[in-house]
C-alpha cells in the first residue's frame, strides 16, 4: 500500500536520490523546501512541493498532518569549510533549531493524524574520532568532540517526538558515495587532474556507504516499527582513507600519490579539518539485525557504479 511520505532537505543529494526510490514504489511524496521554485526544478513532476521555514512556524505545518512518515534530511554542510562561530550557528540552526520546529508542529497536530515515524538525520560523527580498529556500532559511546556533541543535541531534538506517540529514528550517515554531489565527487576532482591522492595520515577509517543502500536504509526505517533509536548508516566494510584514495584511482584509472599532508588541511579548515582526517569503524548492525542486505557491500563495486560509465 503507497505511503504517504514528506521529507524535508529533500532537494539535496541523499533527498533526491530518495525521493526516487519511494516513487518507484508508489508511495505519494511531498518535499517541504526554503526555495520550491527551485527545487521543483529538481524533482519529478509527481513530487508535491511546498515552503518551508525550518525554524519558524508556518502553513507547512498543515503539510505533515494525516502522513505515514516524515524524513527530516536537513543541515548545512559541515565538510569542507571553516568552522567561524557564524558557520556554526548554522550548523546548530539547521539540526537543532529545525529539528525543535519539527517536532513542534507535530505536537499540533491531533494526535489521531500525526506521522506514524519521524526519521531524523545525524551522522556518524555522533561518536566522536575512534581508532582505526575499534569497531563502533549503535550501542557506543559518544563521543565530546564538536561534531559528536552536535549529533547528540541534533537527535535530542527530535526525540521530543517519541513523547507524542511518533516513532523516532535517528539515522547517523556515513560518507554517502553517489554521483552528482556528496564528499566523493570532491574527492574525485583532483584524481580527474592527475593529482590525486589521500587526506592526512591515509588510516584514518571512513564509514562509507553507496546512495542506494542509504536509501534502502532509510525505507527500512520508514516500514518497519522495530527499527527505533539510533541506525548507522554505513557498510558493512569500513575502509582507511589511504584505501578509499587507490580504489578511486583504480576505478578513474590515476595514480594515488599526492597526499595532503594534515597540515595543509588543518591551515585551510581549521578545526573543520577534523571530519576529513579523523575518523570511525562504524558498523551497521542495527540494520543488519533489521534484515537489511546491502546492494553493494564492497568498495570497488560501489565506486564503479558511482565513478564509471553511466
Amino acid at each position: 500500500m503507497a505511503k504517504r511520505i514528506v521529507i524535508t532537505g529533500g532537494s539535496g543529494f541523499i533527498g533526491r536520490r530518495l525521493v526516487r526510490h519511494l516513487l518507484a514504489r508508489k508511495d505519494l511524496v511531498t518535499v517541504l523546501s526554503r526555495n520550491p521554485v527551485e527545487s521543483r526544478g529538481l524533482l519529478p513532476d509527481s513530487v508535491r512541493v511546498a515552503g518551508y521555514t525550518p525554524n519558524e512556524e508556518g502553513p507547512w505545518f498543515e503539510e505533515i498532518a494525516r502522513t505515514d512518515a516524515v524524513v527530516s534530511l536537513c543541515g548545512e554542510p559541515v565538510v569542507g569549510v571553516r568552522w567561524s562561530a557564524a558557520k556554526k550557528k548554522e550548523f546548530e540552526a539547521s539540526r537543532i533549531g529545525a529539528g525543535q520546529t519539527l517536532v513542534r508542529a507535530i505536537e499540533k497536530i491531533p494526535e489521531n493524524h500525526r506521522p506514524k515515524v519521524l526519521v531524523g538525520a545525524s551522522g556518524a560523527g555522533f561518536y566522536g574520532a575512534r581508532g582505526p580498529e575499534e569497531e563502533i556500532d549503535e550501542t557506543s559511546s559518544a563521543g565530546r568532540d564538536y561534531l559528536a556533541l552536535l549529533a547528540q543535541q541534533w537527535e535530542k531534538a527530535g526525540d521530543g517526538a517519541s513523547t507524542l506517540g511518533v516513532r523516532v529514528v535517528h539515522a547517523r550517515f556515513g560518507v554517502v558515495l553517489g554521483r552528482g554531489g556528496g564528499a566523493l565527487a570532491k574527492m574525485a576532482r583532483p584524481f580527474r587532474m592527475h593529482v590525486g591522492g589521500p587526506i592526512g595520515s591515509g588510516k584514518q577509517i571512513m564509514p562509507w556507504i553507496h546512495i542506494d543502500d542509504a536509501c534502502g536504509i532509510l525505507m527500512l526505517a520508514i516500514d518497519n516499527e522495530e527499527a527505533k533509536g539510533p541506525i548507522n548508516v554505513t557498510g558493512p566494510n569500513p575502509a582507511s582513507m589511504d584505501e578509499l584514495a587507490d580504489a578511486i584511482g583504480i576505478i578513474l584509472h590515476r595514480r594515488s600519490y599526492l597526499r595532503v599532508p594534515e597540515g595543509a588541511v588543518r591551515a585551510l579548515f581549521g578545526e573543520g579539518a577534523e571530519p576529513l582526517l579523523t575518523g570511525q569503524r562504524v558498523l551497521p548492525r542495527a540494520a543488519e539485525k533489521l534484515g537489511y542486505e546491502f546492494e553493494y557491500p564492497e568498495l570497488l563495486p560501489a565506486l564503479e557504479s558511482v565513478l564509471g560509465p553511466d
